[in-house]
């Protein structure tokens, strides 16, 4: 069955009428015009086509473009899909502390990056993508478009931010809102751990509400300085900030039955990390949807609209040589 997607241009073909009508009332314009002799002199040559037919091929290029734009289609009726998929929130540290250039060329940008190459390894899965420092900051929810998710990270920045604190526990009661509910949940942390030294509330909310935590430590033992305006960050007496990695993370990430790992520049990394989400998170199945199968048909009313355009466009009588 044969039917358009877009059937309002068909309306349009309405015009044609009108044009019709026009042409008619010009039919004998340049006898009208001119007398016979002077018409004999600046008239055409009659070895092409007719100036009917060319008029005739422009009405007909005209309503074979409607037609195109209507888009006809043939359905071939409906289609059952089925899709399989994990859900995981990822959750990227946009404290102050990230600012630090222990790390090249600061622990944010390499947190951003080694998201993005995440998104490479974690096929048949759902990523929201939140920040949070001492709050929350949605920035794209579930999703399978791994296209725009690679560009809101990229566009990222902490320019226009100056968030002091990193608050681990707000940031799994944001994730486990956006989990809803899903029974499996997953948040991957790009941090570097914060200030914190005990973690005991963030490891009993994220059993009682079944988070598990998986994290991917960013800095380092040594520590690193934070740049600002006024040179580096200093504290109250005037003493250099020296902001280290905190590691007292991992229990929240262990205690939860998800896996730990420290930042490193070996490339694969990230890429055991996802997997080892992957090898412990079966794939759920989601119900079946149903979409339609319809094969477009515009290309034929276009391809004859641009026949019949050529036609009469190259097809036009040369001046008579006096």
């Amino acid at each position: 069955m044969i039917y358009f997607k877009n059937i309002e241009f068909l309306w349009l073909l309405l015009l044609i009428l009108p044009m019709v009508y026009f042409m008619k009332q010009n039919k004998n314009g340049l006898g009208s015009i001119f007398s016979k002799e002077v018409l004999e002199k600046v008239q055409l040559k009659h070895k092409s086509l007719s100036k009917k037919s060319r008029n005739i091929l422009l009405i007909l290029a005209f309503a074979m473009s409607l037609f195109a734009l209507a888009r006809p289609q043939i359905d071939n009726g409906e289609i059952k899909v089925k899709s399989s998929f994990i859900n995981i929130v990822a959750a990227i540290d946009m404290s102050k502390s990230m600012f630090a250039n222990d790390i090249y060329p600061s622990r944010f940008v390499f947190a951003k990056n080694k998201f993005y190459e995440s998104l490479g390894y974690l096929k048949n899965a759902k990523v929201a993508l939140i920040g949070f420092s001492s709050q929350t900051f949605l920035i794209s929810p579930l999703t399978q478009d791994f296209h725009s998710l690679k560009f809101l990270a990229k566009n990222l920045n902490l320019d226009y931010l100056s968030l002091k604190g990193t608050d681990i526990l707000t940031t799994l009661q944001s994730a486990d809102k956006l989990f809803g509910d899903e029974q499996k949940k997953i948040l991957l942390l790009f941090t570097d751990g914060g200030d914190k030294k005990d973690f005991s509330k963030e490891i009993t909310y994220a059993k009682t509400h079944d988070i598990t935590v998986y994290v991917y430590n960013i800095g380092t033992q040594k520590g690193g300085i934070i740049k600002n305006k006024d040179g580096v960050l200093k504290d109250q007496k005037g003493d250099i900030v020296v902001v280290k990695r905190n590691d007292s993370i991992k229990e929240l990430a262990l205690q939860s039955g998800g896996a730990y790992m420290n930042y490193s520049l070996k490339k694969g990394d990230i890429k055991l990390l996802t997997n080892t989400i992957l090898n412990k998170y079966k794939a759920k199945e989601e119900e079946s949807s149903v979409i339609k199968d319809r094969q477009e048909l515009f290309y034929y009313p276009l391809s004859l609209a641009l026949l019949f355009l050529y036609i009469a466009l190259f097809s036009l009588p040369k001046r008579r040589v006096s």
